[in-house]
């Protein structure tokens, strides 16, 4: 491993709750304006400079921008740490409480500020700084088709620590869950489970904590309306037809007791290896990226209908926008689409963040980890922005929600009518392992 001398590093913030009701984004409602707010959202960055080059992680409570409008803001960034776009990593928390960042440019516009201004106050914090890393369990993220062995069991922790005193410690820790704790029948901004982990860990520790996503596509928190039917599908139908004020005062109950379950355990797994993590001297810290094209097929209109006819009847999904624009690519001979992703990476010391714009399944980042033979190679979703959802090559077959009637929804917003390809899991996967076995060593 390349040593260099005197890695700086530092912490800044901004809040970046909306100050005005916004349009949310994460469920079907049927008046998606915001109502208020439950908890401040938070946008938090460390940067650093490794000789001569600076680079910085930003975490946001987010749903997850559009990767253009992901690069727009590292753009900025960058601008204000006078560096390039590919030196600055942007992981999204994927609260579901959160705005819609393209249908509300203003909201936009101010989280691309408050970007640069904590940039340039993280910049003014650098200081040389240690690090450990440890992994605890994560038991707060349960498969969604109930498969135990679809989980990643790891709760990856990274300490960065200058000398005593406060301001000198940052902790990231690395969870595998879907953030919506909070379901379709919440009209206030929050960060879900992030905000309230985030919290405890803050008291107990003394220190600034930053959270990052796993590959949670697949992953729902393991605590939520302890009685009431939980998926993303059931509180669609929900909000289409409306919540009983029983229901609401039931839920406010109960998911207030839910995020505190989910902060608890999250505080219990770290504890659990904070006391013995070893602090050693900042040797490598630095983003690397590599880019893939992948395909995504055009369904002929026979099998759209048939998607269409299946999401509306499992689901109350209307998906009459989406045929319009499967019968306008097919009239124009488009029968494949295409994305271009970046797969990041962030070493520090010996452990590594990986990341893409998608909703990854869980297999993938512990297919990664069993190809590369390594317990500190974090393979993670909502990367540099939130595109479909990327399942398995196994999921395909499974279809439902994930693989295929989000896509009837969202489409607009990641460009294509179809989930990419069945074999691009496998190809980003063995990418991903080629990728870390030419640099470990570096």
């Amino acid at each position: 491993m390349q040593t260099y001398d005197r890695i700086r590093a530092g912490y800044g913030e901004a809040d970046i709750t909306p100050v005005s009701p916004v349009e949310m984004v994460g469920f079907y409602r049927p008046d998606n304006r915001s109502q208020g707010v439950r908890d401040a959202l938070r946008l938090q960055a460390l940067v650093w400079e490794n000789a001569g080059v600076r680079g910085g992680l930003i975490t946001i409570d987010s749903l997850g921008f559009t990767v253009e409008l992901s690069n727009v803001l590292r753009d900025r960034a960058a601008e204000a740490l006078r560096t390039e776009r590919e030196q600055i990593m942007v992981c999204f928390s994927h609260t579901h409480s959160a705005p819609n960042g393209a249908a509300e440019p203003d909201y936009f516009k101010m989280v691309c500020k408050k970007a640069a201004e904590a940039v340039r106050e993280a910049e003014g914090n650098m200081r040389p700084m240690e690090a450990a890393w440890g992994i605890g369990e994560n038991t707060v993220g349960v498969n969604r088709r109930n498969e135990p062995d679809q989980t990643d069991g790891r709760l990856g922790i990274l300490r960065l620590a200058a000398g005593e005193g406060p301001g000198r410690e940052v902790l990231l820790v690395r969870v595998t869950a879907h953030a919506n704790v909070l379901t379709g029948d919440n009209y206030f901004i929050s960060a879900d489970y992030i905000g309230a982990a985030r919290k405890r860990l803050e008291e107990t520790y003394g220190c600034r904590v930053m959270m990052v996503q796993g590959a949670s596509g697949d992953i729902r928190p393991r605590y939520h309306q302890d009685n009431l039917e939980y998926t993303e599908i059931h509180c669609y139908e929900m909000a289409r037809n409306g919540f009983s004020q029983e229901y609401r005062k039931k839920y406010e109950s109960q998911s207030r007791r839910a995020l505190k379950q989910m902060a608890e355990d999250i505080c219990r797994s770290v504890a659990s290896v904070y006391g013995s993590l070893e602090m050693q001297p900042l040797e490598r810290l630095e983003l690397r990226s590599s880019f893939c094209r992948f395909a995504a097929d055009v369904p002929d209109m026979e099998r759209a209908a048939y998607i269409a006819e299946e999401a509306k009847r499992e689901a109350g999904i209307d998906a009459g926008m989406w045929l319009e624009e499967v019968k306008r690519l097919n009239e124009k001979g488009i029968l494949r689409q295409y994305a271009d992703i970046e797969i990041q990476y962030l070493f520090v010391n010996q452990g590594c963040l990986c990341g893409v714009p998608n909703e990854v399944m869980c297999r993938i980042a512990i297919d990664i980890r069993k190809g590369a033979e390594e317990q500190l190679l974090f393979f993670n979703g909502y990367t540099n922005g939130c595109s479909s959802y990327l399942p398995t090559e196994e999921e395909y077959d499974k279809g439902g929600y994930e693989v295929l009637w989000s896509n009837l929804i969202y489409f607009p917003y990641h460009g294509r009518v179809m989930p990419l390809n069945r074999d691009t899991a496998g190809k980003m996967a063995d990418r991903v392992v080629r990728d870390w076995k030419k640099t470990e060593v570096i």
